[in-house]
């Protein structure tokens, strides 16, 4: 380790941070396992197993990708608008993401970031996870062992199944060029968007709604960035979670087999069967742990070119100084 290197700053912690990971077991592992009993055995053996030594890790950490994306009816439906690294740590049975912006450029790809999944998938089936979980290691310098990717029309399905969520909107904003899907090539080109606004405060969203909030790319002001964009996304995720815990939704089969329903054509995953019990073991650790879920963030290691010829003149976030700085900080920021 480059002894220049300084030990990076935690931010601030948010509610979603430390809950995200419940989200991640119950609508990826639990909504899929426990609703298909014939995986029962499965689950028991991975629960009585050592997570460590049943799930792939390197020097102690399992690392996923999680790839939201828009889904069938979007233009670019399969452009990966979330992108979040989680590493689980066997150790110390603590969690840190990572979110990454979707407009880093990946130098081997000469294509943004969010594009790895679908170009991925045009060469083989699973192309697109594996591509994904490269191109993030390339970002980050450490290995990605699973990827988990999920189609956000799904999402809006399984948000409805639950009678809509409750998001805190931190501040009120416009975007006036929210595409509406079909209407890519419309004339007057005015026709091809609608206008979203969102009042600051507590609000009640259906699936239509909530997707409209987490995918909103032209917002005026500073939610018209790629990081406040992630920052409603998670809410929306964060949400979601907290609905899916309450007790009359929780408790209530119809709904949960709505859920399953809507989740089982909308995520797409290498986690294999038999790797299951070993992670929900994990997530209950950690719970029981009670220890805060560390968020590390990238904003201040890119920038966007002034120059964008060489990335094809897209709108683009390159490092600051070096690939090697974001890989130093990030082995810091595991390590601490």
């Amino acid at each position: 380790m480059d002894p220049d290197v300084k030990t990076p700053p935690t931010p601030p912690l948010r509610p979603w941070r430390t809950l995200l990971s419940i989200f991640l077991v119950i609508t990826a592992i639990l909504a899929l396992i426990l609703l298909k009993s014939y995986h029962t055995r499965q689950i028991v053996s991975g629960l009585v197993t050592d997570p460590a030594a049943s799930l792939k890790n390197t020097d102690g950490r399992t690392n996923l990708v999680f790839l939201g994306m828009g889904g069938e009816g979007h233009e670019g439906g399969d452009l990966t608008d979330s992108i979040i690294f989680v590493s689980l740590d066997h150790a110390t049975q603590s969690i840190t993401l990572i979110p990454l912006p979707r407009d880093i450029w990946v130098t081997t790809m000469q294509a943004k970031i969010n594009t790895a999944y679908h170009y991925g998938n045009e060469k083989r089936v699973g192309g697109g996870r594996d591509l994904a979980k490269s191109s993030v290691s390339e970002i980050l310098g450490v290995p990605v062992h699973y990827a988990l990717a999920l189609d956000f029309q799904g999402f809006i399905q399984a948000i409805d199944a639950v009678g809509g969520i409750d998001v805190q909107v931190e501040r009120s904003f416009d975007d006036y060029k929210y595409p509406i899907p079909g209407k890519e090539n419309a004339l007057p080109e005015s026709d091809r968007y609608e206008h979203l606004h969102f009042d600051a405060g507590l609000t009640h969203m259906d699936g239509t709604t909530a997707l409209k909030f987490a995918r909103s790319r032209y917002a005026e002001g500073e939610e018209g960035t790629d990081f406040s964009r992630e920052a409603r996304q998670q809410k929306i995720i964060l949400a979601f979670k907290d609905k899916l815990l309450e007790t009359q939704t929780f408790l209530n089969l119809d709904t949960l087999n709505h859920v399953f329903a809507s989740f089982q054509s909308s995520i797409d995953m290498d986690i294999p069967e038999s790797d299951y019990g070993s992670f929900l073991k994990f997530f209950l650790s950690f719970e029981r742990t009670s220890q805060p879920l560390k968020s590390i963030s990238l904003e201040d290691y890119f920038l966007n070119p002034k120059n964008t010829s060489p990335y094809q003149g897209q709108w683009v976030l390159v490092p600051k100084t070096s690939w090697q700085e974001i890989h130093d900080y990030v082995e810091t920021s595991l390590s601490h």
